[in-house]
């Protein structure tokens, strides 16, 4: 069986680091044009203490591509896409969580949960929830299913604080919630809405792919300009 560190080399070559800067959202690390937030995030509810984006995933590139085939493709393809994508945020899990839970103010996460899909159906199957609860070692001791998708009708990339509901009550522990993709932080947020409202402290968010369209004004200048390989040693927290 390869090691987490064999499987996640493969990755290096096209995952970009994202870090702080002028121009950089100080949420969601979406690049600006000269604001302290991006439109998202500057216009929607913030529930979340901290969001940590592993990556930048670009539409229609390497990582956006693994981001949207683990979950929707079967058979041998599906199995390594989910072994290796469990082996990056594994990996960045045992360098970097301690940065994520010390912006959230604490030593480290109580509990982990993941975001629920928003569509009920894919919910009960989606493999995320199979990858931080069996797979990932700094998570499955922790992790339980927080959440659930509601009857409630919501929009599909809309924040609702009533899009999911709380599986049972909380005492103040802090929660690390996990996702595969933000686009504009919807799902996460109301993740954070639902845990907030079941009785949870601070709720900080690890995502693997903080997605981008490489045309979208200088995006693409933007992006040739992270050095590569990707630096495991640093995150968008503490690398700045």
């Amino acid at each position: 069986m390869p090691s987490v560190r064999e499987l996640t080399e493969p990755y290096e070559n096209f995952m970009l680091g994202p870090r702080r800067g002028p121009e950089v959202c100080g949420v969601c690390f979406n690049f600006t044009r000269g604001f302290t937030r991006c439109y998202a995030c500057a216009h929607g509810e913030q529930l979340i203490d901290v969001v940590a984006p592993i990556s930048y995933s670009v539409a229609g590139e390497q990582l956006h591509h693994a981001l949207a085939a683990y979950k929707r493709l079967t058979g041998d393809v599906a199995r390594r896409l989910r072994v290796e994508l469990a082996a990056v945020l594994w990996r960045y899990l045992g360098e970097h969580e301690g940065c994520v839970a010390g912006v959230a103010g604490r030593a480290e996460f109580e509990l982990v949960t993941t975001v629920p899909s928003g569509e009920r159906d894919r919910d009960e199957r989606h493999p995320l929830r199979w990858i931080a609860s069996e797979v990932v070692g700094p998570t499955r001791g922790r992790y339980e299913r927080l959440l659930r998708r509601s009857e409630h009708a919501v929009a599909p990339r809309a924040f609702d604080p009533e899009k999911f509901v709380g599986v049972r009550r909380l005492d103040g522990e802090s929660v690390l919630l996990i996702d595969d993709t933000w686009t504009t932080g919807a799902n996460a947020q109301s993740a954070a809405a639902a845990l907030k409202s079941a009785g949870a402290g601070p709720v900080g968010v690890v995502v693997i792919g903080r997605h981008l369209n490489r045309e979208w004004h200088e995006n693409d200048r933007r992006l040739r300009g992270i050095s590569r390989p990707f630096d495991w040693r640093r995150c968008a927290l503490c690398g700045s």
